[in-house]
């Protein structure tokens, strides 16, 4: 399916300016199910109600509300927070380039790619191609849905990725939570943790190995449902091992992974042959589709995700 604009901005560095197009990059796949009557089969609807009230509310009659004690609020009118949104632009305004090293994964909020618009080509390729020699990501603020962004501009796969990005007091401090510093390691244990790492460790990221088996397995039911025919329950997966002694969990691993080799992980086994092709079986056609049939994204206005 051919990728569709959402939106279109102007990245703005010095006195440059190139106009850009914004697309999804990625999207969930998973499985989503309607709640039904289990009497009739009938969907259900949702309705607001009023505790205090006990009675219906309709969507005209609600007002949005901050809670700033416990069970108290203050309200707040559509136009108030109208008034209080950024300006709208489409100017996404470069603040500075740092290495992409310093930036840690975990402000990454949502990915897009970018695409030159109509007479940006030029510029557009300059920028990819000056940040990718550069070694340099850029930092800038962009106003979404009357709400200022933080964003970060890559060039990857020859062209620029966007991605939005949480603020810092948006990200919870790991400091707050217990690392397990007072732990002991044994003498030995280093050595064998690190030569399990060794044995485990790939030529790179191969993201296509890698499939979400439960939905498979979803869609397969699905469509023996659809099609009437009965459907078996699914054996329970094997229980793994409890090995108390970390010592011993080690060398059973490196035991495990000698005997196997390195079939068993790259699927060439006899059984790691079949368990990837069992990954890689496309789920039936009818429920596939309607898997993979995702809701048309909205065209936003100038400026919006």
């Amino acid at each position: 399916m051919p990728l569709h604009s959402i939106g279109s901005g102007t990245i703005s560095f010095g006195l440059v300016s190139i106009p850009v197009r914004m697309y999804t990059a990625a999207s969930s796949a998973g499985v989503s199910f309607n709640q039904l009557h289990q009497k009739c089969g009938g969907r259900i609807k949702q309705q607001q109600i009023c505790p205090a009230c006990n009675e219906v509310v309709e969507r005209s009659a609600l007002v949005k509300g901050y809670e700033f004690a416990k069970d108290q609020y203050v309200q707040f009118t559509d136009d108030e927070l109208k008034g209080l949104e950024g300006e709208a632009s489409r100017s996404i305004d470069i603040a500075e380039f740092v290495p992409l090293a310093e930036v840690d994964p975990i402000y990454f909020e949502k990915t897009y790619y970018l695409g030159p618009d109509k007479g940006g080509d030029k510029a557009y390729r300059l920028l990819a191609d000056a940040m990718h020699q550069a070694g340099r990501v850029a930092l800038a603020k962009y106003v979404m849905r009357g709400k200022e962004s933080l964003v970060l501009i890559r060039a990857a796969q020859e062209g620029l990725m966007l991605h939005t990005m949480y603020f810092a007091d948006e990200v919870r401090d790991f400091g707050e939570v217990d690392k397990g510093k007072d732990a002991k390691i044994k003498p030995g244990e280093l050595e064998l943790a690190q030569r399990l790492v060794a044995e485990l460790t790939g030529e790179g990221f191969r993201p296509e190995r890698y499939t979400d088996e439960y939905r498979g397995r979803v869609l397969m039911v699905v469509e023996s449902k659809v099609e009437g025919r009965e459907v078996t329950t699914m054996a329970p997966q094997a229980q793994r091992t409890q090995v108390i002694d970390l010592m011993d969990a080690l060398k059973q691993s490196l035991g495990k992974r000698g005997s196997n080799g390195r079939a068993s992980a790259d699927g060439n086994g006899a059984n790691g042959g079949a368990k990837v092709a069992a990954l890689e079986k496309k789920p039936p056609a009818r429920a596939r589709q309607k898997a993979d049939a995702a809701p048309r994204e909205k065209k936003v206005q100038a400026g919006k995700r």
